[in-house]
């Protein structure tokens, strides 16, 4: 049984709770918050001792963390966790800056603990399917591929002024699945943006409906595009494009009936957000972590995987403000 401590309480922490409410292999063992209020209900919830995150990640009883709290907070704790011996689970991204980023890996590489950021996208069943066949060589050799990604509604204004922009904490995981389909590093970047939603976000000094091309160093090309609004739900669509054929993945909808009158077709309409759209996903991502942690595999995506989709941000980030491609580097 691997005992793990969960350290945030939010919304994130609460979906990781309750998965491993449910697992056989694994148990929360622990909790810690900010708010010592969220850690008492969700301790309550999962039979789990609510403490101080410091306490927390030097508690014998826990053999890995989950870190789910803000990400200015990553870097101290995966320190702490490495230097403690414990197995990593990390919420992206792992923090807003690169050089920061290779001094998280670095601890946890001369530590020896597993280390996993957690891109959940990768396990969703649809997603993971159109990776397996493109394995498979059933589309032949990826020449393109596009990604729509765009969310019902804006996050608060808060949010946007501490999140890294739309390139860092939402776009991100586009670009990990990007690499994860291209099987190829994008080295330039292309990215334009605008403020369509909300002014007050381009006030912030972001934007909120952004497009951006990437490009392999053998040429496939990926293109991206993102808004903070969509009207019909959250909308997750992708389309790989190959020499011999094409695989598609389209939205999830609240549910799969058709009606068919004198008006034409009607279905309904997508899930609303992440967290019903991902539930499957949350869920098989644990199970990949605590399974390569009792195995004593790694796990996957690492660590270098949640520095190459921070480079590629920056890299986007960089474009918009600049204009024009703008290399990658890790």
């Amino acid at each position: 049984m691997l005992r793990i401590g969960l350290l945030g309480c939010g919304r994130i922490g609460q979906v990781h709770g309750r998965t491993l409410k449910y697992m056989d292999e694994a148990q929360a063992v622990a909790v810690a918050d900010a708010v010592p209020a969220a850690a008492e209900a969700l301790a309550a919830d999962l039979g789990a001792t609510a403490m101080n995150a410091d306490a927390l990640i030097e508690s014998a009883n826990v053999d890995a963390v989950v870190i789910g709290t803000p990400t200015d907070t990553h870097f101290d704790l995966i320190h702490k966790a490495a230097a403690a011996g414990k197995a990593i689970f990390c919420e992206k991204p792992i923090d807003m800056s690169v050089t920061r980023i290779r001094r998280c890996l670095e601890a946890v590489d001369k530590a020896g603990v597993p280390f996993m950021t957690a891109f959940q996208r990768r396990f969703d069943p649809s997603f993971a399917q159109v990776k397996a066949r493109i394995d498979q060589g059933v589309i032949g050799d990826v020449e393109m591929l596009t990604i729509l990604s765009r969310d019902p509604a804006p996050p608060p204004l808060s949010y946007i002024t501490s999140s890294g922009g739309i390139f860092r904490d939402m776009m991100i995981h586009d670009f990990d699945m990007a690499r994860f389909l291209l099987g190829e590093e994008p080295v330039t970047v292309y990215a334009a943006g605008s403020s369509l939603v909300d002014p007050a976000i381009g006030e912030a000094g972001d934007v909120d409906t952004a497009m951006v091309t990437l490009k392999t160093v053998t040429g496939k090309l990926c293109q991206i595009s993102n808004s903070r609004r969509a009207s019909y739900g959250y909308d997750q669509r992708l389309e790989v494009h190959g020499s011999a054929g094409m695989l598609r993945a389209d939205n999830h909808l609240e549910n799969q009936v058709e009606l068919a009158n004198m008006d034409g077709f009607a279905r309904a309409p997508a899930q609303h957000f992440f967290l019903e759209r991902y539930t499957e996903a949350y869920r098989l991502e644990m199970a990949h972590f605590v399974e390569a942690v009792i195995s004593g595999s790694a796990p996957s995506p690492g660590g270098e995987d949640g520095l190459r989709a921070q480079a590629i941000a920056d890299a986007a980030t960089l474009s918009w403000r600049e204009g024009g491609p703008k290399p990658v580097t890790a």
